[in-house]
């Protein structure tokens, strides 16, 4: 994580900003770009990422991957006929 400052600031004082960020958003801050302008404090800050993972409707199930179907339902989801659309203009496939 990167913290930078416009005035010297100890590392508690920063652990203090990224507590808030993280309490306040739910996650911890990627960088940190604090600014003191006398009584006030801007703070920039950008979040890590969330990770992502995409969700598929295969075979009436709502899966991510198939790391833990069994053989039988591999074998059905290999067998399933798979639609295209490839080569369909908007006016032709209507």
């Amino acid at each position: 994580m990167t913290i930078t400052s416009n005035i010297p600031m100890d590392e508690k004082e920063k652990q203090a900003y990224v507590d808030y960020i993280t309490e306040k958003n739910g996650r911890r801050p990627k960088s940190v770009e604090i600014t003191v302008d006398g009584d006030y404090v801007d703070l920039k800050y950008f979040l890590e990422d969330i990770p992502f993972e995409r969700i598929r409707r295969i075979t009436g199930y709502l899966v991510g991957t198939m790391d833990h179907w069994n053989d039988a339902k591999t074998a059905e989801e290999a067998d399933r006929v798979k639609h295209g659309i490839s080569g369909c203009g908007v006016m032709e496939c209507l």
